[in-house]
């Protein structure tokens, strides 16, 4: 099991040194509590420079009125724009002079300890102002932390190694460790500049206190996430010759292991734990390094090993699903990390593994279009702009309705011609039901929409929620879960008259370049809203169940595995259901193989992505299923 910095936050939240090993001190505070403009409309017009001298603008005329709380807003919202705006600097230091504090009592937390970013650095900087460096440089490391992307601390003068003999080293070990664990390991090149001087300043406190243990872990950490591992090796290195903490040891294995010495990790760990067999947390992160380079029995004995301690340890139960995982592909144990976190809603390590796990179609994504038609589509659309060209193709072999939608929504007026349709027809149902969406009058190769067009509050609603990527099949039902309210006919409707993608970029990327995975993506979110129709009901009878099926196995198209995806996704949360949907993806799937024997099934694939993704498949399907992707691989290959 890859052991990434999700991993490495909970490890080092569970040592920060404002607890001491094993205490209950103040809890860090999370990058969510540090969001967006805080409900104030920007006073521009999308620019952020604009829009940072119109906040000001407004934080004048505030000041002129003796407001000075709402004077602090503006500013505020203008160094959320800007965070190193000059203007905005110089208004700050004008609180300072009207504000009888000093300005620190006008950024306050909300009643749940949270701040608006921008306040936050506001306040920073008016502390550091007033002297109290430590807070300062705390509330610009939580702030940094919480927005990499923007440049807070070189927004920040007073933030330079000459502050070092200012700083109280155990303030800035907390600092520190706070920061780095709400961090990506490594933060994306792009943005390892924004962080330059905090690093700077680490360096200097290291140099000014050298045998001060936790400074040097915890300034490993950070570094590491700069990708400068040389020094972060060095730092743990020394952290662990002089105290011999757990911590130092932990920092150490990481940048260890991320230089590709896996080997002397584990000789450290092992080690480690013949002191203090009482560390699960170590148990688990030396069973996942042994899993990492497959020795996945090996890992799983140190796994359990903490379980057998403590069977409610928040990170040793997902870690031996993982680890499985790893080790067998099986589905049963990402949905096994599913069944932890309902019983478990708090122990969010395994709600990492399980978004980490999941990758591919369906499990991550919806499977992108293999039909013919949309490959010339493809084509088309990098020689011709969507629009009213006259554009004609002929199909050797009929195929999804949806595939031809998709076409007309780049090209209106695309004709098409059908040579054949081979058997067995995918125009006709292989069940009878009485929901459809598509439809073909005698002797027709064009299908007709069934549904009327949706309701257009009900189309937004889908384009809102289409995004053809989810952390996994259960989050995905669960966002899908705004569309409960939803008539059923408009969620048909949707399916054979999706709305187009908005005007925001990716939107017009949809539009421009792939319109069909679009319309693959509104359809499957369309699906995963009718699996919430009226979800009191039970499931055996239920009008969803009964929509869904009908679905799945009616016309041969699109909208068939978009309606088994959502039986599936439902299946990933709800266990009394699982038997009975992986039987309906199996036969829809074994149906599709049969099929194959005689024509093309553009849909296999995604069919056996998708037993594969099914809890409780039958091992025969479920092999079946492998053996059919292997097969497409080598044909494709």
């Amino acid at each position: 099991m890859p052991h990434d910095h999700a991993h490495d936050h909970a490890r080092e939240q569970a040592h920060d040194p404002a607890q001491g090993p094993g205490g209950h001190g103040e809890a860090p505070c999370g990058a969510r509590e540090f969001g967006g403009d805080a409900g104030a409309r920007a006073e521009g017009v999308g620019d952020p420079a604009q829009e940072a001298y119109g906040e000001l603008a407004m934080a004048r005329l505030a000041l002129d009125d003796g407001e000075l709380r709402h004077a602090a807003t503006h500013v505020a919202n203008a160094l959320f724009r800007v965070p190193e705006l000059p203007e905005a600097h110089a208004m700050l230091e004008v609180l300072v002079d009207r504000a009888p504090d000093g300005g620190t009592g006008l950024f306050v937390p909300d009643e749940r300890g949270g701040m608006f970013a921008g306040g936050a650095a506001a306040r920073a900087h008016l502390r550091a102002a007033a002297g109290e460096f430590d807070a300062a440089v705390g509330d610009l490391g939580q702030v940094a932390a919480s927005e990499p992307h923007r440049p807070w601390a070189a927004s920040a003068p007073w933030l330079t190694p000459d502050l070092a003999p200012r700083l109280d080293p155990d303030a800035f070990a907390r600092t520190l460790i706070r920061t780095s664990q709400f961090l990506d390991d490594p933060v994306p090149e792009e943005h390892r500049a924004h962080f330059s001087p905090f690093a700077d300043v680490a360096r200097a406190m290291a140099e000014a206190h050298p045998g001060h243990g936790v400074l040097l872990w915890t300034g490993s950490s950070f570094l590491r996430r700069l990708d400068a591992l040389r020094e972060a090796a060095d730092w743990a290195f020394r952290a662990w010759t002089r105290d011999r903490s757990v911590e130092a040891a932990v920092m150490l294995g990481t940048v260890w292991r991320r230089t590709g010495r896996e080997a002397d990790t584990e000789k450290l760990w092992a080690g480690v734990l013949r002191d203090h067999p009482e560390n699960l947390e170590l148990h688990v992160d030396l069973g996942e390094l042994l899993a990492r380079q497959g020795r996945f029995d090996e890992g799983l004995g140190w796994i359990e090993r903490a379980l057998e301690a403590d069977p409610a340890h928040p990170k040793a139960a997902p870690a031996a699903h993982g680890v499985r995982w790893d080790r067998d592909r099986d589905t049963a144990h990402l949905v096994a990390l599913i069944d932890h976190l309902r019983r478990h809603p708090d122990h969010g390590y395994a709600h990492e593994l399980v978004a980490r796990a999941c990758s591919g179609p369906w499990l991550r994504h919806a499977p992108y279009p293999t039909e013919a038609l949309t490959n010339v589509t493809r084509r088309m659309l990098e020689q011709v702009e969507p629009g009213d060209a006259d554009l004609a193709v002929t199909l050797s072999a009929l195929e999804p309705p949806s595939a031809l939608l998709a076409v007309r929504s780049a090209f209106p007026r695309f004709g098409l011609t059908v040579r054949s349709v081979p058997e067995p027809d995918l125009r006709v149902p292989s069940r009878p039901g009485g929901y459809a969406v598509w439809a073909y009058d005698p002797g027709s190769t064009e299908a007709r929409p069934v549904a009327g067009p949706p309701a257009p509050a009900v189309a937004a609603a889908v384009r809102e929620l289409a995004d053809p990527s989810w952390a996994h099949p259960a989050f995905a039902y669960d966002c899908a879960v705004r569309l409960a309210g939803c008539e059923l006919a408009d969620l048909l409707g949707v399916l054979v008259h999706p709305p187009a993608p908005d005007d925001s970029e990716l939107g017009r990327a949809f539009a421009r370049h792939e319109p069909a995975l679009w319309v693959r993506t509104v359809q499957i979110w369309a699906c995963l809203g009718i699996a919430h129709h009226r979800a009191d009901e039970p499931w055996a009878g239920s009008e969803r169940r009964r929509v869904l099926v009908d679905l799945a196995f009616g016309t041969e198209d699109w909208v068939s595995d978009a309606a088994l995806f959502a039986m599936v996704a439902t299946a990933w949360l709800v266990p009394d259901v699982r038997d009975d949907v992986a039987e309906l993806v199996g036969e829809r799937f074994v149906e599709a193989v049969r099929a194959h024997r005689t024509r093309e099934v553009t849909l296999l694939g995604s069919l056996a992505e998708l037993a594969l993704a099914t809890p409780e498949m039958i091992p025969d399907v479920r092999e079946l299923a492998r053996t059919v992707l292997r097969n497409l691989a080598d044909e494709s290959a």
